[in-house]
């Protein structure tokens, strides 16, 4: 029966109109489609999706909880193994993870599992109980370095397990790159940021914020000082790359770092907000992943002529093709094979334009994508005013320079095994502090893989 449905369609904002707001672009399933689309599910005894999902969340016994109308036995399910279901169910790619693994998937249209998991998040959410979960403590402390996936996923593990839990920020607000990385049109913060949040700290987990690990207070004083007994990084990658042409210094261009957390944690979309934020009358952004669309249709919503110039084709860009569907739908351009070599400015200094090379593709490089060549003698100017550069980014180096005996690879980030112990006795780390810019959900399933090794070193201790 199951093939005969065909999937169910997710009813989104009228493309002209969300191009103008920064409200969500997914209204998300109702009940009735909910329940639907949980009813093609094959309940495969071998279900491929959950070892394809890095949370190893439960997905055919969740699906089959929610075909019957039980929400609440749903919500339980993926609670065993993530905290944030409502922004997973956003975010994560899972057309390449749970979705791509779906048996169903081989002949038809997989099961929709992210929507079924916002489904079931959101109404965890609008039915939450508001008192504190109970778990008895067994005497040990954990401090968390970032509140972001990572961070939250690690937390909440750890005070399950019965461990005191504190969470040290830099930021003013809670949720790392969910609050200052992700627009609003693609994760709500109050609604459900903030709200994921709660769930965490009623586990009990404690979270300061505006401490920045590494100058107001250091690793070393977490351990000797404050009596903590193991400490997770969890940082995240926040340290913007550029491309080291001529121009890059003239002003209007930015990072997309500093141009969606000036958008995003700042509220610069909003009028009765002063946050200064430039997105200009023509911003190109340079980029194919996910954050250069995040960036580009930042910059379309507050009023530019937004487009995407990409060194490679169509068919390598690295972002969700749902993503790029949405770019497209809402007018953004895209200059494929092409890329930058100088950005070009005014008397006053300001950005006018960028000089742009066109590229072929050559031989596959490493990774196996086929490597971009320019095309000798097809440079051209791209006339705009503002130029953001979503190239990706590396750990913030102060942490290393602040702790002795904690190792770092050539791009920076934290050497840790794959249950995120580092080469300093007590220490653990995972997520994009790790590995570089990567997922939600991957960042998470490291933070719960390092929640269970500090759970096994602690014993063990």
């Amino acid at each position: 029966m199951a093939e005969r449905i065909p999937r169910v369609p997710v009813r989104e904002q009228d493309p002209a109109r969300r191009a103008t707001n920064f409200e969500e672009v997914c209204y998300g399933y109702d009940r009735e489609e909910a329940m639907r689309e949980a009813s093609r599910c094959l309940n495969c005894r071998n279900p491929r999706c959950v070892g394809a999902c890095p949370v190893h969340v439960s997905i055919p016994e969740f699906i089959a909880a929610l075909a019957e109308g039980d929400e609440a036995g749903a919500a339980a399910v993926i609670s065993r193994d993530s905290s944030l279901p409502s922004v997973c169910g956003r975010v994560c790619p899972q057309e390449s993870q749970c979705e791509g693994a779906c048996v169903l998937g081989v002949k038809f249209e997989p099961v929709a599992i992210g929507k079924l998991e916002r489904y079931v998040g959101d109404w965890a959410i609008e039915h939450e109980r508001e008192e504190k979960v109970d778990v008895e403590r067994n005497g040990k402390k954990v401090a968390v370095v970032g509140s972001g996936p990572a961070g939250l996923a690690c937390a909440s593990d750890l005070a399950k397990a019965g461990y005191e839990v504190k969470i040290f920020e830099a930021l003013h607000k809670v949720g790392g790159v969910l609050v200052y990385g992700i627009p609003e049109f693609r994760l709500p913060k109050e609604r459900i940021v903030a709200r994921e949040v709660e769930s965490v700290k009623r586990l009990g987990v404690e979270i300061e914020t505006d401490v920045i690990v590494g100058r107001t207070l250091t690793v070393d004083q977490l351990l000797d000082e404050e009596g903590y007994d193991a400490v997770f990084i969890g940082s995240g990658a926040g340290l913007p790359r550029f491309m080291n042409i001529p121009g890059e210094n003239l002003n209007g261009v930015f990072s997309a770092n500093e141009f969606l957390t000036r958008a995003n944690l700042m509220h610069a979309y909003e009028e009765k907000y002063d946050t200064p934020i430039e997105a200009g009358h023509r911003a190109v952004i340079v980029g194919g992943g996910n954050v250069a669309m995040d960036a580009v249709r930042t910059a379309k919503r507050l009023g530019a002529d937004a487009t995407i110039v990409y060194r490679r084709s169509e068919a390598e860009l690295p972002a969700r093709v749902e993503e790029v569907h949405h770019a497209k739908e809402e007018g953004v351009h895209f200059e494929m094979l092409c890329n930058p070599v100088r950005v070009l400015g005014n008397e006053k200094g300001w950005v006018e334009g960028v000089e742009c090379i066109r590229m072929e593709l050559g031989e596959p490089d490493a990774s196996g994508r086929r490597s971009p060549v320019e095309i000798p003698g097809s440079e051209f100017v791209i006339p705009c005013d503002v130029v953001i550069m979503a190239l990706g980014t590396s750990p913030n180096p102060l942490i290393k320079a602040t702790t002795d005996g904690l190792d770092t690879n050539r791009r920076g980030c934290l050497v840790a095994d794959e249950d995120g112990r580092t080469t300093r006795d007590g220490v653990f780390a995972g997520g994009d502090a790790v590995t570089g810019a990567a997922t939600v959900i991957l960042a998470m399933g490291a933070g719960r893989k390092a929640a269970k090794a500090i759970d096994e070193y602690l014993k063990n201790k």
